[in-house]
């Protein structure tokens, strides 16, 4: 099964790419790697992205939403510069910003939005390495920047 037909069968829409913020590309390719710029989270409903601080405005679980979101768009800016989804040999690294309070702890069940989606979507290819960090503030107030690393076929 293809990975177009993966998303298909289990109703996963992928959103548009969003325009850079500034001078900058959203992927840039050096040998079979894929160099994916940070992307943030999006509203589904087209309102504002989320927005706050993890521990205290938002929740682990909006959290983990919020990074679900990242991953759509990150797959999304996948499909966009190979042509097809079919082209990714493997998810290498993913980096996970968290744009939490100085006493919040669960980074990792917050990026685990997008690991979880990337493996549901690419299945073993979706498997990778991943830091998931605080971070004191993030662009515009975001919840959660997330850039990624993939190697093509």
């Amino acid at each position: 099964m293809s990975v177009e037909d993966t998303l298909k069968s289990k109703g996963i829409e992928l959103p548009a790419v969003p325009g850079p913020a500034g001078n900058y590309v959203h992927a840039v390719k050096t040998g079979n790697l894929l160099y994916l710029s940070g992307k943030g989270p999006f509203d589904p409903n087209g309102g504002p992205a989320p927005t706050g601080k993890v521990g205290k405005d938002v929740s682990t679980e909006d959290a983990y939403q919020h990074a679900r979101s990242v991953g759509l768009t990150l797959i999304s800016v996948m499909k966009d510069e190979l042509g097809s989804l079919d082209n990714v040999k493997q998810v290498v690294k993913v980096l996970g910003m968290v744009n939490g309070v100085p006493e919040f702890g669960e980074q990792p069940q917050v990026i685990n939005g997008c690991s979880d989606l990337f493996v549901e979507v690419f299945g073993d290819a979706g498997r990778h390495a991943r830091s998931a960090v605080g971070m004191g503030s993030l662009p515009n107030g975001i919840t959660v920047e997330i850039e990624v690393i993939i190697e093509v076929k």
